[in-house]
């Protein structure tokens, strides 16, 4: 295993499933970056920890962009998933470049926070990148980090063994007045129509209830894993974060969706096919070993009634 996780997954080994999930999540992630964004001083300093392949932290880059620039520190367990997530936000960032913005890696400090008005006329708004290969529940992760005007978690608190300390740790790398925002929760993403034509109809609500099950044993198989029982915005006020609110965002591709689609829910499915094989009849690991087979009269690839909807959920505070 690439990496060090609490959870026992290969990280690494799905940056391809990654990487068609940022594709297809890009506008929900564009709207929460640039709702993130207006909350933020001139050229601030966002932290993204567990950033997988870097999909949010390219809509982050483009965001600072096209105001008044800023740096984005990169954070990540897994060696590999922060390579590439280095090598899209500082493409995303030179996308900028006919706009007028620039992307340095040269380690310059970022500039004072205050206000929120674009950088001055005449300069050159400069987005800057570093990549930092730490560990989320390490304890100590402030004493590595700067202090940060965003930190950002993206699906990876609930990964680590202890939930509300680790959003402590989150608070604790936020400057006052400073914004941690998690993305959490929100709705499963439905892909598949409720009759497939072979099968036990309605196999998708038995696929999200047998991920359910895999979860709680993840859960459950992470060393020192604590209980958290109760939700999200009630974490981050234990932390002793002010203003705590939340907001979602669609995921919304209906069928017969671009040519990523299909792909994105062959990963999808085979996902779910593995974490719910102890959770699933024989008659629906038949079904989905059909629609996953290319060979096959049912295979998923040949269907034109695929489609992708969910809500991805940030919940979110400033530091007093």
């Amino acid at each position: 295993m690439s990496g060090h996780t609490h959870d026992h997954i290969d990280w690494a080994d799905r940056l391809a499933l990654l990487r068609a999930a940022d594709a297809l999540d890009a506008p929900a992630q564009a709207a929460i970056a640039a709702r993130l964004a207006e909350k933020l001083p001139v050229n601030p300093t966002v932290i993204d920890l567990g950033c997988g392949a870097g999909g949010m932290s390219t809509h982050f880059a483009q965001a600072l962009a096209a105001r008044s620039g800023g740096t984005i520190i990169l954070v990540d367990a897994t060696p590999e998933l922060l390579h590439e997530a280095e090598r899209a936000v500082r493409a995303a960032a030179q996308d900028h470049r006919s706009g007028g913005s620039t992307l340095t890696g040269n380690g310059r400090a970022p500039g004072p926070s205050g206000g929120q008005h674009a950088a001055a006329e005449g300069t050159t708004p400069t987005v800057e990148v570093r990549a930092v290969v730490a560990d989320l529940a390490d304890g100590s992760l402030p004493d590595l980090l700067p202090t940060a005007d965003l930190v950002w978690a993206s699906r990876v608190v609930h990964h680590l063994p202890d939930q509300q300390a680790a959003i402590g740790t989150l608070t604790a790398i936020a400057l006052a007045d400073g914004v941690v925002a998690l993305s959490e929760g929100g709705l499963s993403f439905s892909c598949l129509p409720w009759d497939l034509g072979l099968g036990r109809p309605g196999l998708e609500d038995r696929l999200q209830a047998a991920q359910a099950e895999w979860f709680v044993g993840m859960r459950e198989g992470i060393d020192g894993a604590v209980p958290m029982p109760y939700g999200w915005t009630v974490a981050l006020e234990r932390a002793g974060l002010a203003d705590v609110s939340s907001f979602s965002a669609l995921v919304d591709h209906p069928a017969p969706g671009s040519d990523g689609l299909t792909d994105y829910v062959h990963h999808h499915l085979s996902r779910l096919a593995t974490h719910g094989a102890d959770h699933l009849s024989d008659e629906d690991r038949a079904t989905l070993a059909a629609l996953l087979d290319p060979v096959s009269s049912h295979y998923l690839g040949k269907r034109r009634d695929l489609f992708l909807l969910g809500a991805r959920t940030v919940h979110y505070g400033r530091r007093p």
